[in-house]
């Protein structure tokens, strides 16, 4: 992977100002450790940081290509999975390459298709091609939204980036946040509605979304969205189908001309991966695979099972190492890291982000990346096949809200009422919620039942799924480390997507499909564990350590934080020991100490960035 930005203008010759592409493009050096490289134009500046993955030594970027007397550039941030076969049929079309990487093979695509070859790629992508004849840009992003892509249009001038701090580095541009984006911050997040960008100016292209720009403006567009169609396949033709997707997936995103693992808890999700991996590593004599978990010191001692987090980890990955003779490396973190990761997590999401479900991940990556440079990790299989518990509660099902996020009126309790008068999160939350159900590709002949669990699969796909790959995307890029999710092949999505939610259930369990899709793959215990999300630390100094910070905060009259937060309540709830806040109030995972933790992070955030509010 690696990181992207540019920059247009039709009010200024970009040649004269080289310092600002290259202060932009250094600034995604964590993402690209390996090259780094600029173009530019009097119209167009593109820059680039490479994580070199395939054919190191060549597919340095930008890249260019002459046709006649016309010149194409790219920057791309992704992976092709399938670039030989697009390679192949670019040479029967006369097309000759000069390196083995898929970057030529994009841009060669794009040469050949022009703005559709978008429908031909199989991967994770966010690129940029600059047609010099045309004077026009085409920037793209990957079907499901892997790989990010940011960006700020005003008259004349187009900003994007990977990650916000490339927009944010040029001097034109200030770090500004509005109401809405405020309330994304307090009420959705840590969120996003798709497109928002949260600073003032800034947008998030969406996923499946291209953009033309030229002298006339901007045009976006979907490539690619979610269809509804009868599905025609019987229970065991549907767990056969899903099974062959999986595995085609799995072997393809085990591309790489660098060392690669999984990532393995020993769940269900993680641990299909790992099986396909390890037999694909036997047949091919690549030896044995290496698989990573993540724990965290005295956890043993303090973990308590409830609905969400129903047992511990480390008994079923000893089991599926047994089972597949990996070699594994079981990473653990104590207290005082977790709580310094949290402010290198908004420095890595230039946002406040899942408190220490995002520093734990980053430090996670780091010490993967001491002997990897690709993993593959099992996001998005409980959004896809309906894993989550939210998925099988009526309170849930019910609630007329995003059911990953049941303790709005509780957050708002906790703002300033006048601050509640002017952004209205409640309203806000709710008007989010209404617009994502309006966009649901509805099945004609569907019972009431049906209609709301394909509601409920897009608004995981839509809504919660995007959280997750920010999430996993930011920490494994801060640390430049790939990591692939194989459960994010479209092809896949495309299919379980249509499965009726009777057959999505198979065996009257969650996932049930994935999991008789995967007989003869895994163990029949494991293919039966309940689902257990991403470990979290249970230390009761974790607690307290944040809960410190944030009462050092409420000490502190020049902190930012305190115009947006009822000072006296968020007291209380430190006095109370957690409160009612018991339950999660956003995913599976984050309670009271990582509430502490979110609002220590929105300070950090408000505080380094330099925000102003607009």
């Amino acid at each position: 992977m690696c990181g992207i930005t540019g920059w247009m203008d039709w009010n200024r010759d970009l040649t004269q100002h080289p310092s600002i592409l290259i202060n932009m493009t250094d600034t995604l050096s964590l993402r690209g450790p390996d090259a780094s490289g600029t173009w530019i134009t009097p119209r167009c500046a593109l820059g680039h940081r490479r994580l070199s993955v395939m054919d190191p030594a060549n597919g340095a970027q930008p890249m260019t290509r002459k046709y006649g007397d016309n010149t194409f550039a790219i920057v791309y941030n992704g992976e092709l999975y399938n670039a030989p076969e697009l390679k192949k049929e670019l040479e029967s079309r006369g097309h000759r390459f000069a390196t083995t990487c898929d970057t030529e093979v994009l841009l060669v695509s794009f040469v050949e298709w022009g703005r559709a070859c978008v429908d031909r790629l199989n991967g994770i992508f966010a690129f940029a091609v600059w047609n010099d004849e045309e004077q026009t840009l085409f920037l793209a992003r990957d079907r499901l939204g892997v790989k990010p892509l940011f960006y700020s249009y005003t008259p004349g001038r187009l900003l994007f980036g990977s990650e916000p701090k490339a927009i944010l580095a040029h001097p034109d541009f200030p770090a500004q946040i509005t109401g809405e984006g405020l309330a994304e911050i307090f009420a959705v997040g840590p969120a996003r509605t798709p497109g928002q960008g949260i600073y003032k100016n800034m947008s998030e292209l969406k996923p499946g979304h291209a953009m033309v720009m030229d002298a006339g403006g901007i045009r976006i567009s979907p490539y690619w969205r979610l269809e509804s169609k009868p599905h025609e396949d019987d229970v065991e033709s549907t767990a056969a189908r899903v099974h062959d997707l999986l595995k085609d997936t799995v072997i393809r995103q085990l591309a790489s001309d660098v060392p690669i693992c999984t990532l393995l808890s020993g769940g269900l999700d993680s641990s299909a991966l790992t099986s396909f991996a390890a037999a694909y590593f036997k047949e091919q004599g690549l030896g044995p695979l290496h698989t990573y978990s993540v724990d965290y010191v005295d956890n043993d001692k303090h973990f308590k099972a409830n609905a969400f987090q129903p047992n511990s980890d480390a008994p079923w990955i000893q089991r599926m190492t047994d089972y597949l003779g990996t070699v594994h490396h079981a990473k653990e973190f104590d207290t005082p890291e977790l709580v310094e990761s949290l402010k290198t997590a908004v420095f890595a999401r230039d946002t406040p982000g899942m408190a220490d479900v995002d520093g734990s991940l980053y430090l996670f990556c780091r010490e993967i990346k001491k002997e990897a440079t690709v993993a593959l990790s099992g996001e998005a299989a409980d959004e896809i096949f309906g894993g989550y518990p939210w998925f099988h509660r009526d309170d849930a099902l019910n609630a007329d809200t995003f059911p990953w996020s049941l303790a709005t009126p509780e957050r708002v309790a906790l703002l300033s009422p006048e601050f509640v008068d002017w952004v209205k999160p409640a309203q806000y939350v709710q008007e989010r919620y209404r617009q994502a159900l309006s966009e649901v590709p509805r099945l004609t002949g569907e019972n009431q039942r049906q209609n709301r669990m394909r509601e409920m699969s897009y608004l995981n796909i839509t809504r919660f799924m995007p959280t997750l790959l920010d999430r996993k995307d930011r920490m494994s890029m801060a640390v430049g480390l790939e990591v692939r999710v194989p459960f994010c092949d479209h092809r896949l999505v495309e299919y379980v997507w249509n499965i009726p939610w009777e057959i999505k259930t198979a065996g009257d369990r969650e996932k049930g499909i994935l999991r008789k899709a995967l007989r003869g793959v895994l163990p029949e215990d494991v293919l039966t564990r309940k689902k257990s999300p991403y470990p979290k630390t249970h230390n009761p100094n974790y607690l307290a350590a944040v809960r410190s910070w944030v009462l050092d905060i409420l000490d502190d009259p020049s902190s930012p934080l305190l115009q947006f937060i009822d000072v006296k309540k968020i007291r209380e709830l430190a006095a109370s020991d957690n409160g009612q806040f018991n339950l999660p109030w956003f995913g599976q995972l984050m309670t009271g100490p990582q509430l502490f933790a979110y609002l220590g992070q929105v300070d950090t955030w408000l505080r380094h960035y330099k925000v102003s509010i607009r």
